[in-house]
């Protein structure tokens, strides 16, 4: 029992320590102050996995058409507001792609980089909304592990990244990965505009394989990083490393198991009809034998 008492102070300890390397210009923003707020959010989300489907399960699923169509679009329009501050103002303070160090200043560009930051966190909160409309509409195979660890750790662990280093070598993968949701989020708006527009959408797989060259220049880009010993936490490029590849790993899974292992399949049913549609004159021929026969008996 001391032992625990020991180390429950010593990381209330090392968390106080940590609150004064923080970064003073986010602490009065909103969730900031401290990550209760944000753990009670994730806390919610992941009950709500656990009720939700258990409260849909004997009730019709919610059709949802135009809330989706307004939600996927709003999606579109933050993540370019997030993408063109991040790019606008790196820009402007003349970040390096190569190393940047965060600057604690309040120069505004620095300032600029810091609120657009804190907004791609807010905006990982908001994707929790994925998982609630997928589960209000009964599309519970939607809700792979993949899906709730995507969602779940990139909110939690972003409230990290904005704490301590709002700025930076940070920017980069944020302003890349609100890119991506662009198109991301486009697809799914314009899939929930129903199917006359549903089969011109022949590009989603060209989405997870974007999302998977993401992690590879994450990677690339941490690892550079970290040979030109840039002066950005140490521990967060590993850590990145780390995730990215955990990443690599759940999407191409999900690419193999949905685009991949599923051709066979389709080339041996395609082949099947055309091998049906080859018999079909065969028979009709030989029932035509058979008339003739008749006919002439």
């Amino acid at each position: 029992m001391e032992i625990v008492k020991h180390l429950i102070n010593d990381t209330i300890e090392f968390y106080k320590w940590t609150l004064t390397i923080a970064d003073k210009r986010v602490e009065k923003w909103p969730l900031m102050d401290n990550p209760l707020p944000t753990l009670a959010i994730s806390s919610s989300y992941l009950l709500f996995l656990w009720l939700g489907p258990k409260y849909m399960k004997n009730r019709e699923s919610f059709q949802l058409r135009k809330t989706l169509i307004v939600y996927n679009f709003s999606m579109v329009f933050l993540n370019f507001f997030i993408f063109k501050e991040l790019f606008m103002a790196a820009r402007a303070a003349q970040y390096s792609y190569i190393c940047q160090p965060v600057d604690y200043s309040d120069d505004p560009n620095e300032v600029r980089v810091a609120g657009a930051l804190w907004w791609y966190f807010i905006s990982k909160g908001i994707e929790y909304l994925d998982t609630v409309f997928f589960i209000l509409r009964k599309k519970f195979n939607q809700v792979t592990f993949l899906h709730v660890y995507h969602h779940c750790t990139m909110f939690t662990l972003w409230w990290i990244g904005i704490k301590w280093v709002a700025g930076g070598q940070s920017f980069f993968g944020a302003h890349m990965n609100a890119l991506i949701h662009v198109l991301m989020y486009l697809y799914y708006g314009l899939a929930s505009c129903g199917p006359k527009i549903q089969k011109y959408l022949w590009w989603k797989k060209y989405l997870t394989i974007i999302q998977m060259v993401q992690f590879h220049v994450t990677i690339g880009h941490t690892a550079l990083s970290l040979y030109v010993n840039c002066d950005f936490p140490h521990w967060m490029h590993y850590s990145l490393i780390c995730y990215a590849i955990t990443f690599i790993v759940l999407f191409g899974n999900f690419y193999y198991q949905t685009y991949r292992r599923q051709q066979p399949a389709r080339r041996d049913a395609a082949s099947s009809s055309k091998a049906g549609k080859a018999e079909k004159p065969q028979e009709n021929s030989g029932r035509r034998k058979r008339k003739g026969r008749a006919k002439r008996d």
